[in-house]
């Protein structure tokens, strides 16, 4: 059998076989009845169907899943350490598994193991594939993700093939409505001043010049990526003062350090996941 890391599926006071579904040179993992049993009710349901008097002494069992996806999945539900590749960007079989086996998958998701691998890294495909299989919990945790990324500008993936239009104008709609609110947010109180910007009778009253340019570049930032990873980020506040002709610019951007922090955390605030139950046009 070929090996994917450390551990091998060859116990040898393994109780089954599973053996995948390659026609040529399958694959067979010699595992443990209990720990599936523990990890998902199908295969809890499947153990307890009575067995024929001639059965092997080690039944075997082929499973629809390919090499690699068994691999996958049996080292979620083992008590191993959980697989730390990434998915590939070609292919959806790496996350992709039969519906009658993705409760041993989703209880591990639910359980946030190291999903946030996956989350980061891909965070679009397993909100694809959680909705494909109507993993409410986890692909509400997916969409929590794909708001650090432009879901518009993100590389097509397979998965996107079998998802609805319903799940992917969720989708849509949380990002667009978080950035709306999060740009509403975007005001800056009257004692956040510049003493150069403001420093004279006609410009007290105005906005120090770093905040102008901070809310338009935060603006487009916000409605790619509605969150607060980047626009508060030093490199993007030192941004916000280039060019903008005042030499204390600076100086003001860090006397207002408990604005902007006040300012990002009612930004995180806002809500991170889609509504479960939109309201439906009449």
């Amino acid at each position: 059998m070929t090996s994917y890391s450390a551990y091998h599926f060859d116990a040898q006071d393994a109780d089954i076989i599973l053996v995948s579904s390659e026609e040529e040179c399958p694959a067979e993992f010699r595992v443990h009845r209990c720990i599936l049993a523990a990890a998902s009710s199908f295969f809890s349901d499947m153990f307890s169907l009575p067995q024929s008097p001639n059965a092997e002494k080690i039944p075997r069992i082929i499973v629809s899943e390919p090499r690699s996806t068994l691999d996958t999945l049996l080292r979620f539900v083992y008590p191993i350490p959980d697989p730390t590749s990434r998915p590939s960007t070609s292919s959806s079989s790496s996350l992709v598994l039969h519906p009658n086996m993705i409760s041993a998958l989703s209880l591990r998701f639910s359980e946030n193991s190291s999903f946030p691998h996956f989350l980061i890294s891909s965070p679009t495909r397993v909100y694809a594939i959680a909705c494909r299989y109507d993993l409410e919990f986890e692909s509400k945790i997916a969409s929590t993700y794909t708001l650090n990324v432009n879901i518009l500008d993100a590389p097509l993936s397979e998965d996107l093939k079998y998802i609805t239009a319903f799940s992917y104008h969720r989708l849509l709609d949380l990002h667009r409505k978080r950035a709306q609110a999060a740009q509403a947010l975007l005001k800056i109180p009257e004692n956040v001043k510049c003493m150069q910007c403001n420093g004279n009778t006609l410009a007290v009253f105005g906005q120090p010049k770093w905040w102008i340019e901070f809310e338009r570049m935060a603006k487009e930032e916000l409605a790619a990526r509605p969150t607060t990873d980047v626009i508060f980020g030093m490199d993007f506040l030192a941004k916000s003062t280039y060019g903008v002709g005042c030499q204390r610019c600076p100086a003001s951007v860090l006397d207002s350090w408990r604005f902007l922090q006040e300012l990002k955390a009612s930004i995180d605030a806002l809500p991170q996941q889609y509504n479960p139950f939109p309201p439906m046009d009449s």
